[in-house]
């Protein structure tokens, strides 16, 4: 298994020999290699078993550094960088050449952003390039929110998992992209709520719709998967839903009847979305047992962080 631990020097001195570190975020824990390094690239999209066609997201320190990244930054994306970063949220700027193709999906926009997390900034400091740092998870399951849950799945395929403790968002950034056009458009839910956006650039569309070919990560029908059917639905309407003793049960903030009370997870009994959020994706993990044959998910709230939390469920349960 993979050492985990803190030494950013450690770290440091892997990624610029071309390996792959485990990198904490304030979302969820990322593969990181040189965003620079073709090579280092492809080994993110082996170990992950990720399709060529699912773009990655370049993560940096600074403003001043993205300006190696990108060509140019639309006003609307300068207002949500000033506003929202260091933060969950990535922005589709236009790409320079120095970004591989393998890193955008031969797309003309990168996706970059400025992750929250001290012990990784310090990494991105130090480092004289960009990360690029999918979950670090297999493709398609459920993104790691602890050093632990990477460790589980990855560990015997990387060597060093930097430990930042369990992370504080728990779903991934929120993805916006820009068109002269056109308004602002969402095209991934996440850790930066669209009310929150729309406070700073006004009126943003929502791409809700699934794509084969898709213009940033996290829009593939099928995502965030425990391997398990998973029932989504209203809290009476999985009330209502037959039960035996192989049901386990995800609810938002109190307990459905007649399931194990082991088998049982309530994301937020204070009823915010913001900690419903935060335990979603090890909640989904838990249940992941063989015993469990069908989990059954309430649907939160829709506002703030709740869209993006039933956007997880909603691809989660797409087999």
């Amino acid at each position: 298994m993979a050492e985990i631990g803190k030494d950013i020097d450690y770290a440091q001195s892997l990624l610029e020999r071309g390996a792959l570190v485990a990198i904490p975020t304030e979302t969820v824990y990322g593969l990181a290699g040189n965003a620079f390094n073709p090579k280092a690239v492809a080994h993110i999209f082996e170990v992950k078993q990720r399709p060529a066609f699912d773009p990655l997201i370049a993560h940096t320190h600074s403003l001043e550094a993205l300006t190696e990244l990108v060509t140019h930054i639309p006003e609307a994306a300068q207002k949500l960088a000033d506003a929202c970063w260091p933060g969950p949220l990535t922005l589709l700027l236009p790409r320079k050449s120095i970004i591989p193709d393998l890193v955008t999906s031969g797309l003309e926009t990168v996706a970059v952003r400025i992750p929250k997390q001290e012990l990784t900034l310090e990494l991105l400091r130090q480092l004289s390039f960009p990360l690029v740092a999918p979950s670090a998870n297999p493709f398609g399951y459920v993104s790691p929110t602890t050093a632990e849950h990477v460790n589980d799945q990855l560990g015997h395929k990387i060597d060093y998992i930097l430990n930042g403790g369990a992370c504080q968002i728990g779903i991934e950034s929120t993805i916006v992209g820009f068109n002269d056009a056109e308004q602002p458009t969402i095209y991934r839910l996440g850790g930066t709520s669209k009310e929150s956006i729309e406070k700073v650039i006004g009126p943003v569309h929502v791409n809700d719709h699934s794509s084969s070919n898709p213009k940033a990560p996290g829009m593939l029908a099928s995502h965030y998967s425990p391997g398990k059917k998973i029932i989504l639905g209203s809290f009476e309407e999985l009330q209502a839903y037959p039960k035996n003793k192989s049901t386990a049960a995800i609810t938002f903030s109190r307990p459905l009847a007649d399931i194990n009370e082991d088998y049982a997870i309530i994301l937020a009994k204070d009823g915010e979305v913001t900690t419903a959020a935060q335990h979603l994706f090890a909640a989904l993990r838990a249940l992941d047992r063989p015993e469990v044959e069908v989990i059954l998910a309430e649907k939160a709230p829709e506002h703030g962080l709740g869209l993006a939390i039933n956007d997880r469920l909603k691809r989660a349960a797409v087999k």
